[in-house]
């Protein structure tokens, strides 16, 4: 842990809130023309996952965690617990299904991700923006369908459900935005 002000805070920053780790979402430094200046966040519990609104005077004393970012190999599930190796020590780290969260719709075996551990605990995962998936399932395409913006459901081999276009067909690899979901475009090799 770390002592440091307000005016040090930037999005990512771990900060400890009533014993609590939350990491800031958004920030922003605010210098009305009257009265003092101070820093508005959001702030996200890193255990809980909620999200509230903080606003600190400008210079306050804060408590930052120290926090190592690194990236990581997914291994394999097991249970409850999701396995990945530390690219650049090779040493294996657990981490709990509450922590990998929606992530878990889009990790694969062999697929890298970044790790934020302190004191030995991972707080979160970052995936990339955006992941290659192939279709495992899907009802049959419709060829020639292109330009009504229909879509259908089709499971991708995660077994998350996405929704495509309507000429999509089972083992087309697809581009999936890992923040929401939403399918991006086919991929052609």
């Amino acid at each position: 842990m770390v002592m440091l002000t307000s005016n040090d805070i930037k999005n990512g920053s771990v900060v400890v809130v009533d014993g609590q780790l939350w990491q800031v979402q958004e920030f922003q430094h605010v210098k009305p023309g009257k009265g003092g200046a101070f820093v508005r966040t959001k702030i996200k519990n890193l255990t809980s996952g909620k999200t509230v609104d903080k606003t600190w005077n400008a210079g306050a004393k804060l408590e930052f965690a120290t926090v190592d970012r690194s990236e990581y190999q997914f291994l394999y599930r097991d249970g409850d617990e999701f396995i990945f190796m530390d690219l650049t020590t090779f040493d294996q780290v657990m981490v709990p299904a509450s922590v990998v969260g929606n992530a878990a719709n889009f990790l694969l075996e062999n697929e890298n991700a970044q790790i934020a551990i302190s004191d030995g605990t991972p707080l979160y995962l970052e995936l990339p923006p955006s992941v290659i998936l192939e279709i495992t399932y899907t009802e049959p395409g419709l060829q020639g369908d292109r330009s009504s913006g229909g879509t259908k459901p089709a499971t991708l081999e995660t077994g998350y459900e996405i929704q495509v276009p309507l000429f999509m067909e089972e083992g087309t690899k697809v581009k999936v935005d890992t923040r929401n979901g939403e399918y991006q475009g086919r991929v052609t090799d």
